[in-house]
């Protein structure tokens, strides 16, 4: 009594049509999920920011501060 041969001819196509369609569907569904749970969420954070941010109040509050090297604090 012998093992029976195992299937070779043609066992990559066989599992290519079985695994492709599996592996292009969970990617797809990855990528949607990523961008509701993660892309959008994160653009909104940044659309509410910078409805609210003033960039000329932040320059002069890091002005009076003296961060900066170049430009000096009104009070000097």
């Amino acid at each position: 009594m012998s093992l029976a041969k195992p299937a070779m001819r043609g066992l990559l196509g066989k599992r290519l049509r079985f695994h492709l369609p599996i592996a292009f569907t969970l990617s797809l569904v990855a990528a949607a999920a990523f961008k509701f749970t993660v892309t959008e969420p994160r653009k909104q954070a940044y659309a509410d920011f910078y409805k609210q941010y003033d960039a000329v109040k932040e320059f002069n509050a890091m002005k009076e501060a003296g961060i900066f090297e170049s430009v000096r604090p009104s009070g000097e």
